[in-house]
């Protein structure tokens, strides 16, 4: 049975590694653009329930859901940043796990609110 050289397996390791590394910034860089783009998306909404309720007159919370939803989109956005400019790999793995985790749960929250404005318009 032959082994592969010390050489070669370094190379593919090395290979690999840089494969990972390409593919955490892709994610990150991913992130970061889509947090940016729903931080604008939540705060349009705002702005237009703002005219609605002015309109209506019905005070509904989705305005402040929509804040802490534009907040969560920033901290996701902030931290996918961090974690591109960090040279420290195990800084950079965990700082793209919480800024997944955090993406995910300020998307999991606008589709939430998405409900609760739907209800909010047709109930009132």
């Amino acid at each position: 049975m032959m082994t592969r050289p010390l050489l070669t397996t370094l190379a593919m390791t090395d290979v690999a590694d840089n494969l990972r590394r390409q593919l955490d910034d892709n994610l990150c860089v991913h992130i970061f653009t889509a947090s940016a783009a729903m931080v604008g998306v939540c705060l349009t909404v705002i702005g237009i329930i703002r005219v609605v309720i002015s309109l209506r007159r019905p005070d509904i919370f989705a305005d402040d859901l929509l804040a802490l939803n534009a907040i969560l989109y920033l901290a996701s956005c902030l931290l996918s940043y961090w974690a591109l400019r960090t040279r420290n790999a195990g800084r950079n793995h965990r700082l793209e796990r919480l800024a997944d985790v955090v993406f995910l749960s300020a998307l999991t929250l606008t589709a939430v609110n998405a409900g609760f404005i739907a209800w909010a318009i047709s109930v009132h």
